[in-house]
Formats: C-alpha cells, structure tokens, sequence
C-alpha cells in the first residue's frame, strides 16, 4: 500500500538521466482545478510514474494514476462513486516550439527552469480522465423519468407518426379549400 506523499516539484531531467521511479499519493482536496471541475473531494489519488529516456533521445515520464472521486450524476446533480484511471505517456519539453515535435502518442508537459510542477501535472492528468458523462442507474436515481420529460412531449413521442409527407397534404388541402 501507498503511503508516501509525492513531492510538489521535482528536476525531472535528473529523475529521468537516472531512470527514477516515484509512487505515492496526491490529496485529493489541494486540487483546486478539479474541485472546480466536479466539487470537493477526499481522499488521494495513487500515483505511478516512471521517469526515463526513450530510444530517440526523448524525456518522457510513463505513468499511471488511480482514484476514487464523487461526481455528480448529470440529472439529479449528486455526488456518486466513480473509480478513474489513467495510464499516460508525457514528454518533457521546454518550449512549446519543441512540444509541436512530439509524436502524437506524447502529451507535451512543459519543464520551466529544470523545474516541474509534478502536482499541476497529475491534476492534469486526472482532470482529462474524467469520464464525459455520470449518471446514476435510472433505478438508483431520485430523479424519476416522467420528471425528466413534459408531460406533452412525451404523450405525443408515444403516438406513432405517420408518413411526413402527410402533414404536407394536410396543409395542402388547406390551402385548396
């Protein structure tokens, strides 16, 4: 189990010259951006990354990162469990002129004075993992189908339509009379 916390900044050329590992957990609840994005959170997020230098010269970190957050559920707005994980490929660049010359299986992460803010890129990482949308099982939901849709609306998607063109000839005669 993990119980070392990462640190906020590392020198990640170092980290990666020396094909360095870290592990450890993020609080989840110093994450401003995703608290933004999706509300409070607790707990942490387990993190993986590996620090390293690929065959063509480049400085990448692999990673992985897991966590447990509450998303709200897109019809009735509250907060229910959703485990996200993502595995990541980043490139360390240090300008974005250089970031154009990854290949597209890189995210480009900008190194700014040898310096990186490693808790600003896994709060990146996790807000891009987040799934699009989160419902909870209709059953399970407090908000019930028939408050989902007007009462109008949905007795006249039940009526079977007929042909469009018939509403054509309606208005047709219409006009002929």
């Amino acid at each position: 189990m993990l119980t070392s916390r990462l640190p906020g900044r590392v020198e990640p050329y170092k980290l990666a010259a020396h094909a360095e590992h870290l592990d450890g957990l993020v609080a989840l609840a110093d994450m401003g951006r995703l608290t933004d994005e999706v509300g409070a959170q607790q707990g942490d997020a387990s993190v993986w990354l590996e620090f390293a230098i690929d065959a063509q010269g480049r400085r990448v970190i692999r990673g992985r990162l897991e966590a447990d957050l509450q998303l709200p559920c897109r019809r009735c707005l509250e907060p229910m469990a959703q485990h996200v994980a993502s595995d990541f490929l980043l490139g360390l660049v240090s300008s974005d002129d250089l970031a154009a010359d990854l290949p597209s299986t890189h995210e480009p992460v900008l190194v700014e004075n040898e310096q990186l803010d490693l808790l600003g890129v896994v709060e990146d990482e996790l807000i891009l993992s987040l799934p699009q949308v989160v419902y909870h099982d209709e059953s399970a939901c407090p908000v019930s189908r028939e408050q989902l849709s007007s009462g109008a609306d949905a007795e006249a998607s039940e009526a079977p339509s007929g042909s469009p063109f018939d509403v054509l000839k309606r208005l047709k005669g219409n006009t002929e009379s």
